[in-house]
């Protein structure tokens, strides 16, 4: 007899909770692909290339429930005709039916789950370079970058939720033994049961940038606790979602389960299905990435869910002093111009005092560090075959309106220009703006920019812009801040100011991070929350007369 998904699985899904608990970082799935996979596996996508090609212009069928009709919503910003069809499925029905599937998945119980679960990464990795392909014509995200985001590196995101949900649903004691001593010195023998009891129907909303890398820790997350998952992509870039989704089901269905455990939701904009599916009462889970608006109309609107809402915010540079000046400069033109600022590492704020800064190379001003970047980004991009694997196809015209707006208020550092794509001539790149701003235009940079646009803020002093970071990061949320400095004195102010925000720091690094090494670290709840908030534990006890006393466990 052929072994279940978790025998099949349990080394691999043991080994990466092994690594949790030691706080090691495991990347089983890029580790067997190769350190160089982005370039490497780039190389080898002609086979994937004809399967996304067979995808074009047809129905993307799924046997959904619920179906109304078909609905195309994607273009690609690279100017290849994608013109693929979509069920639209009635809401309500996809929500119904996943309750319906939800009580054989509990059943299943969290072995089962986690076995189901790493199976469909497995499958979703051998198709890592059509997802890649999917990311890049409907992101816009350059391939090596859409590689790295739909790739190996977001499978192991994936499995590490896997992993960490597994784990806790390992905590929950099955059998429950104890004794209470009542009066008249006679003792009550007791048992019970423990049983992890999911939240109920989750719904996952895509963001239009990263929808996998975003995507997948809320999806199997719920999974492995036992919930449903309505997925309801970004009208913009459904495709990647809708393979995952496609591979899921029928995995599901291979092992016995209803293949409406995991359905897709998408429908034309101006429907508004993810705020429809997000208040519906019977949606008990809610996970989004990206902006702040909308994770707060979350947060107001979805009060009968639990809201796992990560804001993009307002990520935030502070410059105080720095040993390696021409690295710092670098990093920041690299960081700046990366898929065309849509990478979640972008910084937007960079606060530096206005009487300039102490540098291994000597003073440097505020107008000396603009111009330099400036200059950087320029050689940076100045040979169109490496600019087109650093910058990204601008999908949304609300990016185009932004870079010309946010030109407006202030002296402009480093304008944002055309930039020709070797291979795709329709293709929109553009160079990242730069502006120079005064702190007193807290109005401009507390605003979430689209697109590549960055502020180099003047403050009076670096006490100054770290007040600034833990006042405008706690309001508005960030992804992570980044301090530059020398000083031990200041680097521990900038720890302090990051704890009262409740943000990531990363401390003198030139080339802030493209993709963080954890799958839970920069998401809501900091990991155990983000887990343990999908279900509740219930206890059911009773009498054990017959049990003998050396049998019991005092709690």
């Amino acid at each position: 007899m052929r072994p279940g998904p978790y025998e099949r699985h349990r080394e691999l899904l043991q080994s990466v909770v092994r690594a949790i608990a030691a706080g090691e970082c495991r990347r089983p799935f890029t580790e067997a692909t190769g350190q160089d996979a982005a370039d490497a596996g780039m190389r080898s996508t002609r086979t994937a290339g004809k399967v996304f090609r067979s995808l074009l212009g047809r129905s993307f069928d799924l046997g959904q429930p619920g179906e109304l009709g078909r609905v195309r919503t994607e273009s690609s910003p690279y100017g290849v005709p994608l013109a693929i069809s979509y069920p639209r499925c009635d809401p309500a029905e996809l929500v119904a039916a996943a309750g319906r599937a939800a009580a054989g998945w509990r059943t299943a119980g969290p072995y089962q789950r986690a076995g189901v679960a790493v199976e469909i990464l497995r499958r979703l990795n051998t198709r890592s370079h059509e997802l890649a392909l999917a990311v890049h014509h409907t992101t816009g995200q350059p391939l090596q970058a859409a590689f790295r985001a739909a790739g190996p590196r977001a499978q192991d995101r994936a499995l590490e939720a896997v992993a960490q949900a597994f784990a806790e649903s390992e905590r929950v004691p099955a059998d429950l033994r104890w004794e209470s001593a009542e009066r008249g010195g006679r003792t009550l023998a007791l048992r019970g049961t423990c049983t992890l009891v999911p939240r109920g129907v989750s719904l996952l909303v895509g963001c239009p940038d990263f929808p996998l890398w975003n995507g997948y820790p809320g999806l199997f997350a719920s999974l492995v606790t036992g919930n449903p998952v309505v997925v309801a992509p970004h009208p913009r870039s459904v495709l990647p979602l809708a393979i995952t989704v496609r591979v899921a089901r029928q995995v599901l269905a291979e092992a016995g389960h209803s293949p409406d455990l995991v359905t897709l939701a998408v429908a034309e904009p101006e429907r508004q299905v993810h705020r429809r599916l997000a208040t519906d009462p019977a949606v008990r889970i809610v996970d989004f990435t990206g902006s702040a608006r909308f994770a707060d109309w979350l947060e107001q609107h979805a009060r009968q869910a639990a809201v796992f809402a990560n804001r993009t915010g307002l990520n935030t540079v502070v410059v105080d002093s720095t040993d390696d000046y021409r690295g710092l400069v670098r990093g920041l033109a690299l960081s700046s111009c990366r898929c065309n600022g849509t990478v979640r590492t972008t910084p937007q704020n960079i606060l530096v005092p206005e009487g300039g800064f102490p540098t291994d190379e000597g003073h440097r001003t505020l107008r000396d560090l603009g111009a330099d970047v400036g200059d950087a980004v320029d050689r940076l991009l100045g040979h169109p075959v490496r600019a087109a694997r650093v910058l990204g196809a601008v999908t949304a015209g609300e990016v185009r309106d932004a870079l010309a707006e946010a030109a407006r208020h202030g002296p402009v550092l480093h304008a944002s220009g055309s930039v020709p794509h070797p291979d795709h001539p329709a293709a929109d790149l553009r160079s990242p703006l730069l502006v120079r701003l005064r702190a007193s235009d807290e109005r401009v940079y507390t605003r979430e920019w689209p697109g590549a646009i960055s502020f180099l803020v003047g403050t009076d002093s670096t006490s100054q812009s770290l007040a600034l970071l833990r006042h405008t990061v706690a309001r508005h949320g960030a992804l992570y801040a980044s301090v530059h400095s020398t000083d031990p004195l200041v680097l521990a102010a900038a720890e302090t100011a990051a704890l009262d925000a409740g943000v990531h720091l990363v401390e003198n690094l030139d080339d802030l991070p493209a993709d963080p090494s954890s799958a839970l670290a920069d998401l809501p709840g900091g990991g155990a929350h983000f887990i343990t908030g999908r279900f509740r534990v219930v206890r059911s006890r009773r009498h054990a007369p017959q049990v003998a006393a050396a049998e019991l466990i005092n709690v």
